[in-house]
């Protein structure tokens, strides 16, 4: 996970939104902020810093200002991870029921395929 920061030289909204939907474009991104008053570009993400930049500089001036490790805030959800994954596997269940019973009432058909020969039809289409 990385976090970059680059100063852009765009003016209006029409560039920052180039300039946005060319990076949002790129894979790895885990999110994508703009700092009008700063001009600054965060991205942070798996990313290769100099294709976020190259892809830039296509459209504007470009400057890396950081490139460093995201910070990871310690999340306090963990409890409730674990209620909602109990939750999760009864729906799981009550959905393995259910498609038990629509099984069982309808069976999956099999599909027949019946092909012709040119010794059985003479008149059919043949590509030689």
């Amino acid at each position: 996970m990385k976090k970059v920061v680059l100063k852009l030289d765009v003016h209006d909204d029409k560039s920052k939104k180039k300039a946005m939907r060319a990076v949002s474009g790129l894979e790895g991104l885990d999110s994508i902020s703009m700092d009008m008053k700063d001009k600054k570009l965060t991205v942070t993400g798996d990313i290769d810093p100099v294709c976020l930049v190259s892809k830039l500089r296509k459209l504007c001036r470009t400057e890396i200002v950081s490139v460093g490790p995201a910070k990871e805030e310690k999340k306090k959800e963990e409890p409730k991870k674990e209620e909602a994954k109990k939750g999760e596997d009864k729906k799981k269940d009550e959905v393995a029921e259910l498609m038990k019973a629509y099984n069982a009432f309808n069976p999956p058909m099999s599909t027949h395929y019946y092909v012709r020969s040119v010794e059985e039809d003479p008149n059919a289409c043949v590509i030689c």
